[in-house]
């Protein structure tokens, strides 16, 4: 009997300790190159694991370091979430995800907004993406086809696109290959340049010229995105963007994953790894939302038309 009283008392003692670790919320660092730390892929993030029963305070708290578009900020922030001991890193595009992969090889990374893993040195294969790292990918790769596609049914006169990217991306390249293939279908020339910093971007958009077109790439990198947005609208020349963020903002159009959902997609492999499941055992996802946006101003503004074909296919409009 006393043994049993002493085994008793000690399982008392022992519930607080146990119900308090428990109880500690798991801590997910976020790196990316956003402008503020409400990105919408961290939204959806936050959205998506409460829906999976982990909210935020309660069973998860956040760390949130965005470098305002400057990848050669990465490492440092990346080495600075690894130091604080995160659970969990959660990133957003290319550099960010190799800064993380680089920081460390055992706190479990989930991405998003990778364009092509694979091609990036993400992950090695997307079924089996061995080592810490796993996530979403926006199938920049896949989807630059119909980007173009897209861009031509709009401006059916356009002769010449220029592909402006950044130039340490190595996720561009097959896209590139991709987009030089689709070009002679759609009737297009395809003029691909890489830029490494502000001062290239500058120069290769002072050869874009009325009749032109352009085709931004998925990062924020050096701003690409919003250079060829004030450029296109000054020059009045289309353009056709990756996310309907900048359709918001006054680009033609945009195909691409919404970065939200990416967000709450991705919920679900963050949950599975901070409940015991390891990186290695969950493959890539492709995005499962992919959305075609207008804005219809802007199309009137450069005395295009839009065709009922992408009036009845487009899932948004900005007037």
């Amino acid at each position: 009997m006393a043994a049993l009283a002493v085994a008793l008392l000690v399982g008392l003692l022992a519930l607080p300790v146990e119900a308090q670790e428990a109880r500690r919320p798991f801590r997910i660092g976020v790196l990316n190159e956003a402008f503020a730390a409400s990105h919408p892929t961290v939204e959806g993030l936050k959205t998506g694991l409460k829906e999976l029963g982990l909210e935020e305070g309660r069973h998860v708290t956040f760390d949130i370091r965005f470098t305002e578009g400057k990848p050669e900020a990465m490492p440092a922030a990346a080495a600075g979430l690894v130091k604080t001991g995160v659970d969990l890193i959660f990133t957003s595009q290319e550099a960010a995800t190799l800064a993380a992969r680089d920081a460390t090889k055992s706190v479990p990374i989930v991405f998003t907004s990778v364009g092509d893993p694979v091609a990036a040195g993400v992950v090695a294969n997307l079924a089996q993406p061995g080592g810490n790292v796993t996530g979403v990918s926006s199938l920049q790769t896949e989807l630059v086809a119909k980007r173009l596609q897209f861009l031509k049914t709009l401006a059916p006169g356009v002769k010449r696109v220029w592909l402006i990217y950044f130039g340490a991306d190595l996720s561009t390249t097959p896209m590139i290959g991709k987009a030089l293939d689709a070009a002679p279908r759609i009737k297009v020339e395809l003029l691909p340049r890489g830029v490494l910093d502000a001062a290239q971007l500058k120069q290769v958009l002072r050869e874009v010229r009325r009749g032109d077109a352009v085709l931004a790439p998925e990062g924020s990198s050096l701003d690409i995105p919003l250079a060829i947005l004030e450029q296109s609208l000054t020059l009045r020349v289309p353009a056709v963007f990756a996310s309907a963020l900048w359709v918001g903002h006054g680009g033609l159009v945009s195909y691409g994953p919404d970065s939200y959902a990416q967000g709450i997609q991705a919920a679900s492999l963050a949950a599975k790894i901070l409940r015991g499941v390891k990186p290695q055992d969950l493959p890539v996802e492709g995005a499962d939302r992919i959305d075609l946006a207008v804005n219809l101003k802007t199309s009137e503004l450069l005395g295009l038309t839009v065709p009922r074909t992408i009036l009845l296919r487009a899932d948004a409009f900005r007037r």
